[in-house]
């Protein structure tokens, strides 16, 4: 089994959902392992993750979707 081990991490370098409940200044070990293999995902739980996504996925209207892609095929003009 692969496994990394870091000791004496800073917290302030962890991504935020890992430092909820740890100080700033403090120092931590990070232990990293490779899942065992899992069940593929059922039609139902793709589904769900889906429906997941969508729901605090950050929108844009027509008008900012139109906007990006005219400046984006504008750079090739250039």
């Amino acid at each position: 089994m692969n496994r990394i081990v870091k000791k004496h991490y800073p917290a302030s370098k962890l991504p935020e959902d890992l430092r909820e409940g740890l100080e700033t200044g403090e120092n931590v070990q990070v232990t990293v392992t490779i899942e065992e293999e899992r069940e593929p995902l059922t039609h139902e739980q793709l589904e769900a993750m889906l429906l997941e996504a969508r729901r605090h996925a950050k929108g844009v209207s027509t008008e900012e979707a139109v906007a990006r892609i005219r400046e984006l095929r504008d750079e090739w003009d250039d």
